[in-house]
């Protein structure tokens, strides 16, 4: 028997894998029991109604995926009051993505979900425009994300906040650091990279927004590296994301120090995948006569990354 279980600060999950945010909802439990998973993760709730970007959201590349959604949703409101009674009907623990424009609002935002049944963490997508920095991402320098991190720890008590970094910042490590100190319980590395497609009938853009978030099998290699780094710039849990389609990919990450993995691009292509990788990760455990899976995290990082790697 393989114990699959992994723990993330004061929270166990039965396994390391759980969907990435904004790619998954509870309609999938009409292909697979969702209590099959680590934990579940809701697309990201702002605080008020958002219509999203203009269309097109989505475009397919050679080797990944383009999105520029916008985050579009109802609001907390409606989240709290309507949404979340059907993801109680999971025992599975339930993460809720949070994004906000402002460190006040972030903060607020928190408060009402750790106050709210069922939540049993909060992964703060601070890679979202900062209203207070001209616009810039909360994530990009290690400042407005350490503002950020520590108004919602004192504003969630106790309750598990998770941040997701940005691989669009200059020094990754730098802002990991930051957010750590400031009271993060584990960090989600990394949202989407920025990239482009350009129609080359129209001369526009192929997204309605221009630019968008750069996801899949190409992201891979970049992605591994980060966790590579901010696994050894922290004393915290590492959840990587980024091209994970298989359980080959999900032991490179964990490898490189993640205590957990989020599947996202690889459900689009196949409902069942994360299914897929929890079965490849227990088959593999078991051929290498690893007998916890959490023995993995961390296994080929070196004792000491050179500084001019970071």
């Amino acid at each position: 028997m393989v114990d699959l279980s992994v723990r993330i600060g004061s929270l166990t999950l039965a396994n390391p894998v759980m969907p990435a945010s904004g790619t998954f909802g509870p309609e999938l439990s009409q292909v697979f029991d969702l209590d099959a998973l680590g934990a579940l993760v809701t697309k990201s709730v702002t605080p008020e109604f958002r219509a999203g970007n203009p269309l097109p959201r989505l475009c397919e590349t050679e080797a990944g995926v383009l999105n520029s959604i916008g985050i579009p949703g109802k609001g907390l409101d409606h989240f709290i009051g309507q949404a979340m009674p059907e993801w109680r009907r999971f025992r599975a623990p339930l993460v809720v993505s949070l994004s906000a424009p402002t460190v006040a609002s972030f903060a607020e935002c928190a408060a009402r979900l750790a106050a709210t049944p069922g939540v049993a963490a909060i992964e703060a997508n601070i890679s979202c425009p900062n209203l207070e920095e001209d616009g810039r991402a909360f994530a990009m320098h290690p400042e407005p994300a350490a503002a950020a991190t520590a108004a919602m720890r004192r504003a969630v008590g106790g309750l598990p906040l998770w941040v997701k970094l940005s691989p669009n910042t200059g020094d990754i490590a730098a802002v990991a650091r930051a957010v750590a100190a400031e009271g993060a319980d584990a960090l989600v590395v990394a949202n989407t990279i920025l990239g482009l497609a350009i129609d080359i009938e129209t001369a526009r853009p192929k997204l309605g927004s221009g630019m968008g978030g750069f996801s899949g099998p190409a992201f891979k290699p970049i992605a591994l590296r980060l966790v590579w780094q901010v696994a050894q710039a922290v004393r915290i849990p590492v959840i990587g994301v980024g091209g994970i389609a298989t359980a080959e990919d999900a032991v490179e990450f964990l490898m490189a120090g993640a205590t957990a993995v989020q599947v996202g691009t690889a459900s689009f292509v196949s409902p069942t995948a994360m299914l897929q990788v929890i079965d490849g990760l227990r088959a593999y455990c078991a051929r290498k006569g690893i007998a916890r899976v959490g023995a993995l995290t961390g296994a080929a990082l070196p004792t000491a990354l050179p500084a001019a790697a970071e």
